[in-house]
């Protein structure tokens, strides 16, 4: 491809004011052809309004920015892959207020992970929650967190906006004891990854940089409570180079009800899909479920840290992944070096069976005591 021509094209669509824009994702096939375009880009790079930035995504070699919406560079297609720039959603329901039980809330209960405090809290082991970011101030986070990016305002704190992301936040690592909650790895240390506004909305361009950001900033675990029903390749290829980068990523299934398929990217082989369950070790009604499920965890009506301080109840696939996320935590603490492939087969191996006539034997609930038998095993 002529790139300088490809060069010039871009910079003729977006120019355009007088057309509608959709937001799309242009991967560069040959590095040679990223490299030239990354040295043009200041030329290319239109200083006047931020809607029209152009924004690298490297892990991935590829830039997203909007375009025309007839324009689909398919002259360029033996060259560059061009997709979609689509919105994704957090997985939850609306919250519910409630008066926090102080202590362990019933899911860290569930998975038997206070059973493994003597053994292993999840000391330093680092968590990305790519999310809504997360309440600095709340008394159960404190010790918890490290000062993680807001993707959407580069010169602020990821400071959430919503509250899913504080939901998470408490559920994986939670420590406070005394006087609120405690989580499921209390000493595991979270970076809040602001990647979702305050509908609980982003784009796929959006994820991909949080991503990118978790494998350069070293997490070990990548917690993904959001989905969405149509497959990026673009999402795919980022999952794929955090995978082999040896970064566990944990995502929610969705909460459809559906019973043969799931929400990306925990459709993705390279992630550990996960469902709910309710108190009665049951699948939770509104959790997708079937063969594309790695491991259920709890998930219905699950309390954890909110906005302003507070508590809030909440259920959905998300709040089922933040149990996984705690629990890879303490693992890792444990023993360190696992890979993402030993850690999704070893969770898969120690399941507790779930209640129910039609759930399948071969796929349960998350067992942490089983999990710490299991590894002593490899």
């Amino acid at each position: 491809m002529d790139t300088a021509v490809f060069i010039r094209l871009l910079q003729e669509t977006m120019a355009c004011t007088d057309t509608a824009t959709v937001k799309r994702i242009i991967r560069f096939q040959h590095v040679s052809d990223y490299r030239y375009f990354l040295q043009k880009l200041p030329v290319i790079q239109p200083s006047s309004s931020p809607h029209k930035r152009i924004r690298q995504m490297p892990i991935i070699r590829a830039i997203s920015c909007r375009l025309p919406a007839e324009e689909t560079l398919e002259r360029f297609s033996g060259r560059v892959w061009i997709e979609k720039d689509c919105k994704i959603s957090v997985h939850a329901s609306m919250p519910k207020s409630t008066i926090v039980e102080k202590g362990i809330p019933w899911g860290v209960n569930q998975i038997r992970a206070p059973h493994a405090w003597s053994t292993t809290t999840g000391h330093r082991v680092r968590v990305g929650v790519i999310d809504t970011g997360v309440d600095f101030n709340h008394p159960d986070l404190r010790q918890s967190l490290s000062r993680g990016i807001n993707l959407l305002n580069r010169s602020m704190l990821p400071h959430d906006d919503n509250g899913h992301g504080t939901h998470i936040a408490g559920t994986i690592a939670a420590a406070n004891q005394i006087q609120g909650m405690i989580g499921v790895a209390p000493r595991a240390l979270i970076s809040p990854v602001k990647a979702f506004d305050h509908n609980g909305s982003a784009f796929v361009s959006d994820i991909i940089l949080g991503i990118e950001w978790c494998v350069r900033n070293r997490m070990n675990v990548i917690n993904m409570s959001f989905g969405m029903k149509t497959r990026s390749k673009a999402l795919l290829s980022a999952v794929t180079n955090a995978y082999n980068a040896g970064v566990i990523i944990v995502a929610s299934s969705g909460n459809d009800g559906k019973r043969r398929s799931i929400d990306y990217p925990a459709r993705y082989p390279q992630t550990i899909s996960v469902g709910a369950t309710n108190k009665l070790r049951r699948i939770a009604p509104f959790s997708n479920r079937g063969s594309y499920i790695d491991i259920y965890a709890p998930g219905d009506k699950i309390v954890s840290s909110w906005l302003r301080g507070k508590y809030n109840e909440m259920s959905g696939t998300s709040m089922a992944t933040s149990h996984v996320s705690g629990a890879i935590a303490l693992l890792l603490a444990h023993r360190p070096g696992l890979t993402p492939a030993e850690i999704k087969s070893i969770i898969k191996r120690s399941v507790q069976p779930l209640k129910g006539r039609k759930a399948r034997r071969t796929i349960g609930e998350l067992d942490v005591i089983r999990m710490m038998q299991a590894v002593e095993k490899l």
